[in-house]
């Protein structure tokens, strides 16, 4: 049976335009039978991820004002020495990300210098599936890099949550039990929709619709509960789409819904004209709504079991352009937070008089920083795929 047919045989469910994506909806699920697979000692653990997608500039989050290379590189987009939170290290925080520094001076806050990989990639598309996979430049990988260590089975109700996006990115592998929401309620209506099956039997197209239809029904049973009476929320989260990302984000660890990660997103960041007040405004919603998160967490006793982790799919150019922007480029920083998370700095920092034809040299592997997640966040002690290469690093107490 091919794809086409099974559609239409199960045409009239919720499932398929949840499946396959033909219609937006505030659910959707990519799963698929799975033995049960040895796991870490991930407990309560949970990992948030936030994608910066677009590609973040780095040089302007992490500012280096101590380095004269800087305002050469930069005449229009660098900030005067009295705007800018500084650090140490010769190093100061963009303005708009000063909601964090109560996390910074707490220790809770790290920095993560010079983030890369060789041979990078510039596409948006081709770079962030390198980033999702875990492969090298050259390598095409298909299974993300949480679904090559997590394998399934983990969460209560589910693997992987993703809130306010439809890529499950990191989270895709064929074991997975992920699901997207868009809206709680919505999410509610949805899986209230939803009926078992009346037969478990097919293969290729109809099995994996009927296993997926299993799956979809069992996570919306845990799931759906949680959000008919919401616990309540200690604090009140900016009202745009990233803070309420990171509410339903809440709402879902504070009902303890068991799930390992959760990834929610904020962008564009790809800032190619104007860029400093795009850029600010970003940065600022990234802020303050990390920061009421943090409070959040702190306020409710879970801080100590959450990990916030961001990720991009590369740094911006050196130099600004003629369009007062940044063009795609190579290395960035990149922050950890949390309870468990050493504060600090991590990693060198890329040198601006050492660039690699107009672009930063990476100093950190990213694939080392996942390993660290792997090993030292989820207890992996056995295999862990293709990140078993690296070394973790020294991000956690």
């Amino acid at each position: 049976m091919n794809r086409r047919d099974a559609l239409k045989l199960l045409g009239a469910t919720a499932l398929v335009p949840v499946v396959y994506g033909a219609v937006p909806g505030s659910m959707r699920a990519y799963a698929q039978a799975a033995k049960q697979q040895p796991a870490g000692s991930i407990g309560n653990r949970v990992l948030v991820l936030v994608e910066l997608k677009g590609g973040n500039d780095g040089l302007n989050t992490v500012i280096p004002y101590a380095d004269e290379n800087l305002r050469r590189l930069r005449p229009s987009l660098v900030f005067g020495k009295e705007e800018m939170v500084t650090l140490g290290d010769g190093l100061a925080f963009n303005p708009a990300l000063k909601p964090l520094m109560a996390a910074w001076d707490k220790g809770q806050l790290g920095i993560l210098r010079g983030v890369g990989y060789p041979t990078p990639n510039r596409s948006h598309f081709r770079s962030i599936e390198i980033w999702e996979t875990a492969s090298k430049s050259e390598e095409m990988l298909r299974e993300g890099w949480i679904a090559s260590v997590l394998r399934g089975n983990v969460g209560k109700a589910a693997d992987g949550i993703v809130i306010g996006d439809y890529e499950f990115g990191p989270l895709t592998g064929p074991r997975m039990r992920n699901v997207i929401m868009d809206k709680p309620d919505q999410f509610i209506s949805q899986a209230q929709k939803i009926q078992a099956a009346k037969t478990s039997d097919g293969g290729g197209a109809l099995g994996h619709l009927l296993r997926t239809r299993a799956e979809l029904l069992d996570a919306s049973t845990k799931l759906a509960p949680l959000f008919a009476e919401p616990p309540a929320l200690p604090v009140e989260f900016p009202n745009n789409a990233f803070g309420n990302q990171l509410k339903i984000a809440t709402q879902l660890i504070l009902a303890n819904a068991g799930v390992p990660v959760l990834k929610v997103s904020l962008g564009s960041f790809d800032t190619h004209v104007n860029q400093r007040g795009q850029h600010e405004n970003l940065l600022k919603q990234l802020a303050e709504g990390l920061a009421t998160f943090r409070t959040a967490m702190i306020q409710t006793g879970h801080w100590n079991d959450v990990l916030v982790m961001t990720y991009s799919e590369f740094g911006r150019r050196a130099n600004e352009n003629a369009s007062k922007g940044t063009d795609h480029g190579t290395a960035a920083p990149h922050l950890v937070m949390g309870g468990r998370a050493k504060g600090g700095f991590h990693g060198a920092q890329p040198n601006l008089e050492d660039l690699d034809a107009g672009d930063l040299k990476f100093s950190t592997d990213y694939r080392a920083v996942y390993a660290t997640v792997a090993r030292n966040w989820w207890g992996y002690k056995g295999d862990i795929g293709r990140l078993g290469a690296y070394k973790p690093l020294s991000l956690l107490a």
